[in-house]
């Protein structure tokens, strides 16, 4: 199964990140005003001057920042969970406004790689998601896509940070000159570290894949 795994989607990280860690990032209006709620109620008053500019910064940027998150994490919940460390930690801090979109960004993929390299998964929701995808689904199918799924995860909590940052902006939606623009570098710097970070995440599947 393994060998198999590669030879369709490992011999390729660009097409099986987008393909295995893709989610929706686009929100609501009634989801973003939920999450503004629980936000002030997160930075109550007295406890550290808050940004006067969050709520409009909240409402341009939290789709992005969800988008992000689900990229590394696969989970709309998880990702919602880190947009709001990602925006209490922004509510507190001194970026500029012009500036809060590539900082939120590089915010949630160091968050979300956090949580996927500290362990904070997701084991019964895997499991119930087997469960749900069985009623359409051959099981074999259904295994091996959480599998596969499992392991770019892993490979990709395993990469450097740097690369594995540029890599999730980019399968993001972010042009080279917004990674750029987010991570402090030069516009030509970003496709060597992208082809990089590809390049590593595929030795890394191949190198476990083989360990197997």
């Amino acid at each position: 199964m393994d060998m198999d795994l590669i030879g369709r989607g490992y011999s390729a990280p660009a097409v099986a990140l987008s393909a295995v860690l893709s989610a929706d990032g686009d929100s609501a209006a009634a989801e973003r005003a939920e999450r503004k709620d629980e936000l002030a109620v997160a930075i109550p008053p007295g406890r550290g001057a808050v940004r006067a500019d969050l709520e409009q910064v909240f409402r341009t940027a939290y789709p992005r920042v969800v988008a992000v998150a689900a990229r590394v994490l696969g989970s709309r919940g998880e990702a919602e969970d880190v947009a709001q460390e990602v925006f209490l930690a922004f509510g507190r801090s001194s970026v500029p406004t012009g500036e809060s979109l590539g900082w939120l960004s590089v915010a949630a993929a160091h968050t979300a790689l956090n949580h996927l390299r500290s362990g904070r998964r997701r084991a019964v929701r895997e499991e119930a998601a087997r469960d749900d995808g069985a009623a359409s689904e051959d099981v074999a199918d259904v295994v091996v896509s959480l599998d596969e799924r499992r392991r770019v995860r892993a490979a990709l909590a395993r990469l450097p940070r740097n690369q594995a940052v540029a890599l999730v902006l980019r399968h993001s939606g972010l042009s080279y000159a917004e990674v750029a623009a987010a991570l402090g570098v030069s516009p030509g710097s970003v496709g060597t570290t992208v082809r990089r970070a590809e390049s590593a995440l595929r030795k890394e599947l191949i190198r476990h894949a083989s360990s197997d």
